[in-house]
């Protein structure tokens, strides 16, 4: 078995992959960068006026078993908390949890635009930052929310991936801000996968959807790089099931 460390070494190089692999591709051409910005800018419209519908449509005819959820309500009745998920698993916990006070953490690039617009029609509250863009601005919006009694879910191994890598970051600011960390695996019998770096899953009409929350995770105050190093894997394995 991976040490911590180990996996977390693995996990950068599997990112520099990703990266060598898109300018192999000529994914960063300058037409294809003026197509994404196109498909954007109509995929915003078609989000805004549509995905909402469907979505709710979708979730009348899933159905839905929670295991654990009472670590989500205790969670709740507590000062603050932090939820995991993986980026590809957003979809179906989406429409099961609106009203509830959660904000969602996500990225400045014009694909977290359109996330943007669908959460807050949910009503979510968004803050928009990543490691390399606003995370200072980020990072206050979290403290903010968490000590007002909110959750924050964070995608640990979004937004570019590579698919289920973490770094420190989650266990990090569950050390500083002394919040716990409620992880949700999601399982689904029936989905469609979009054709991206997440494998995003869109679950399919009567779709059976089990979602396994996890008992609340603390962090101590004292942990140095080596405990967030094994908080970090834990968090992991809670998602992915192991």
């Amino acid at each position: 078995m991976q040490s911590p460390r180990e996996a977390r070494s693995e996990r950068a190089r599997d990112r520099t992959d990703v990266t060598l692999e898109r300018q192999r591709r000529g994914r960063n051409r300058w037409w294809r960068r003026g197509f994404r910005i196109v498909r954007r800018a109509i995929g915003g419209v078609l989000t805004r006026l549509l995905l909402p519908l469907v979505l709710r449509g979708l979730r009348a005819s899933w159905h839905v078993e929670r295991i654990g959820y009472e670590h989500f309500t205790d969670a709740r009745c507590g000062d603050g908390f932090l939820i995991a998920i993986w980026h590809g698993d957003m979809l179906a916990p989406l429409p099961l949890h609106t009203r509830m006070g959660i904000s969602v953490l996500v990225s400045p690039s014009g694909d977290g635009a359109l996330v943007k617009m669908v959460l807050e029609r949910f009503g979510y509250r968004v803050i928009r930052g990543s490691s390399n863009r606003g995370s200072a601005r980020a990072l206050r919006e979290m403290r903010a929310h968490l000590r007002d009694h909110g959750a924050v879910v964070i995608t640990p191994d979004g937004p570019r991936g590579p698919r289920h890598s973490m770094n420190l970051g989650l266990g990090w600011l569950a050390r500083e801000t002394g919040c716990p960390i409620v992880s949700i695996r999601v399982e689904c019998d029936r989905a469609w996968h979009l054709r991206s770096w997440d494998h995003f899953a869109v679950p399919k009409p009567r779709a059976r959807i089990r979602l396994h929350y996890t008992a609340a995770l603390h962090v101590p105050p004292d942990a140095d790089d080596a405990a967030l190093e094994v908080v970090t894997e834990r968090i992991r394995q809670n998602l992915l099931g192991g």
